[in-house]
């Protein structure tokens, strides 16, 4: 199994990014799968009746949050282990902002379960972020409209990234998502998983 976790802010363009990772493999006839770990979470808090949409997550208590990331891991290892030698990329966060502070998205018990060989770090300059976010209706990213915090969670993306990283050997890479060109990150992506 083969996974790389890529992580990003909300609005640096992981989404974007993925969409070009599964043109460019498709093109190539690769085995590959992309999952989104808030899709896992969302399908979970969702029948458990804790939320009615995603943007809830990052509201709802830690203690919640943290059984969420777990069914989700489980079932995320068992998506990826499915696929054999094919390639698997995790759409995340290094870390979630909530009302109790810096959540990490990869915490130890949580990594050890997903065991990546890569922890991808998409940035991008805090004002063209928060111009992605004003141009995306379709999400509520009020708690992230402020460049200073976009700032302030980047940085705390970075170190994150590195603590989940030293606890099962994978590397971080930061990749920089160009305006306009997103394959430029897509296929530094898939060469540094491949």
């Amino acid at each position: 199994m083969k996974l790389g976790i890529v992580t990003g802010i909300p609005g640096v363009g992981k989404t974007t990014i993925l969409n070009t990772i599964k043109e460019i493999l498709s093109k190539e006839n690769s085995k590959f799968l992309i999952m989104n770990y808030g899709d896992y979470m969302l399908k979970t808090a969702m029948e458990m009746k804790y939320v009615s949409n995603r943007d809830e997550m990052r509201k709802l208590p830690l203690n919640v949050q943290r059984q969420l990331q777990l069914e989700a891991a489980k079932n995320i290892y068992k998506d990826a282990s499915s696929l054999g030698d094919g390639l698997s990329f995790l759409d995340t966060h290094a870390v979630v902002r909530t009302p109790g502070g810096y959540l990490p998205g990869l915490p130890k018990h949580i990594v050890e379960i997903l065991q990546p060989q890569v922890i991808f770090l998409i940035e991008s300059d805090p004002e063209l972020i928060l111009k992605r976010q004003e141009n995306d209706k379709t999400r509520a990213r009020t708690d992230y409209s402020d460049p200073a915090v976009i700032k302030e969670t980047m940085d705390f993306a970075r170190y994150s990234a590195m603590a989940s990283a030293v606890l099962v050997g994978a590397s971080v890479k930061v990749v920089k998502n160009v305006e306009g060109d997103p394959s430029i990150a897509a296929h530094q992506i898939i060469k540094s998983l491949v």
